[in-house]
């Protein structure tokens, strides 16, 4: 092969990070009415008042996360002209983080100088509160604790601590306010009772994007990220009818229109087209496939890996009765408690909208009755690479 050599190459692209998840736009487009709702249940904050508990709930790649940093930026820049407001904000992302041991590290670490960490072993559960809620204290003022991906925290104790800390006496000079994302739709309903009244305070629902509401992101992302004139017509409308057709995700009708970027670049074309398009979704389905399996929630990762194994043992199509008898069988091995037979079929459901698995209803009369069969839609290599976090830690 001869030497290959780089040399820059800017026909297409202005600001290629535009369309790049961590890009944060002036301007959030597109969740108008979760952002109202989201605002309303900060407001408190600006008034310098007891903060809210807020929850936040969605499909991956909805803007949960996007709306929690838009709002807490201006939350921020606005209480500077607040004078008795002290406000802090601090971000976990609680994947990998399994135990409410483990986050509370986490948070504590945060909050402490590189020098006086805590090591992840060694020290009952009660200290590390401890030690939580006198770093709390220390910050004082207002201080929100936002909880990304909280659901995959797999006990309550952490989620009960911090929204009474401050009722119960542990904190005394902070007042806290939590803010939970998940992407699990059915995290909330596996919670306790005393957690759920405390924790869901306030509740934000974020429903996947449509078709329009995409176009309003891609082009605010267009206008920045490519040079004038680039993109050949329709190319954005393709873009955002894919998106609100797989999924729904912001995620992917950007990555799609990066790809078609990446792809008109790589071949020295001077516009972006409706084939570059399509070819790039052809490249970016079975990476999306395993990225949308390893941002899926846990329970939905089991269903998943339980219809998986029918077809591994060539015993599909399977009936949803089957799915929930493996289900069950592998989520007890894992030590989780099983969700719901309804639970189950909302997961089934939702595998399907996503495309990794087909479902097909029959009806057979009075004597037969109704039921759903189900089997893969992509390849068993395919749903594996995006299972593999939970294969490894599966004895």
């Amino acid at each position: 092969m001869s030497d290959l050599t780089f040399t820059p190459s800017s026909s297409i692209f202005e600001k290629r990070e535009a369309l790049l998840e961590e890009w944060t736009p002036d301007e959030l487009v597109g969740r108008d009415e979760e952002l109202q709702r989201y605002h309303a249940a900060l407001q408190p904050v600006i008034n310098n008042e007891s903060p809210s508990n807020i929850f936040l709930y969605g499909k991956s790649g909805v803007g949960k996360t996007a709306a929690t940093r838009y709002l807490l930026h201006a939350l921020e820049r606005d209480a500077e002209e607040v004078e008795p407001l002290d406000l802090h904000t601090i971000e976990i992302n609680c994947d990998g983080l399994n135990s409410s041991y483990q986050v509370a590290v986490a948070l504590v670490n945060e909050l402490r100088d590189p020098a006086d960490q805590i090591s992840n072993t060694g020290y009952p559960q009660a200290s590390v509160y401890q030690f939580l809620f006198e770093e709390l204290d220390n910050v004082g003022g207002t201080v929100l604790i936002v909880l990304d991906e909280v659901d995959h925290i797999r006990d309550d104790s952490l989620l009960y601590k911090l929204p009474r800390a401050r009722s119960n006496g542990d904190v005394t000079e902070a007042k806290l306010g939590v803010i939970g994302i998940s992407n699990d739709l059915d995290f909330r309903n596996q919670l306790s009772s005393k957690v759920r009244s405390s924790l869901c305070e306030k509740e934000v629902s974020f429903s996947a994007y449509d078709a329009g509401e995409l176009q309003l992101v891609l082009e605010q992302r267009e206008a920045v990220a490519f040079k004038d004139d680039v993109l050949d017509q329709g190319v954005i409308e393709m873009c955002a009818a894919y998106g609100a057709k797989d999924s729904g995700d912001a995620r992917q009708a950007l990555d799609l229109l990066l790809e078609a970027g990446d792809l008109a670049r790589e071949n020295n074309d001077e516009n972006v087209s409706e084939r570059h398009v399509r070819n790039a979704r052809k490249r970016l389905q079975t990476d999306q496939v395993v990225e949308g399996i390893r941002n899926y929630s846990d329970h939905g990762q089991l269903v998943l890996y339980a219809l998986t194994l029918l077809a591994e043992r060539e015993q599909t199509p399977a009936r949803t009765k089957d799915i929930l008898e493996a289900y069950q069988h592998v989520a007890t091995e894992e030590g989780m408690d099983p969700v719901s037979e309804r639970s189950v079929r909302d997961y089934l459901g939702e595998l399907d909208q996503l495309g990794i698995i087909s479902s097909t209803e029959y009806n057979r009369g009075k004597g037969g009755g109704k039921y759903k069969e189900h089997e893969l839609e992509q390849s068993i290599s395919s749903v594996e690479a995006g299972l593999s976090e939970l294969l490894d830690s599966t004895p």
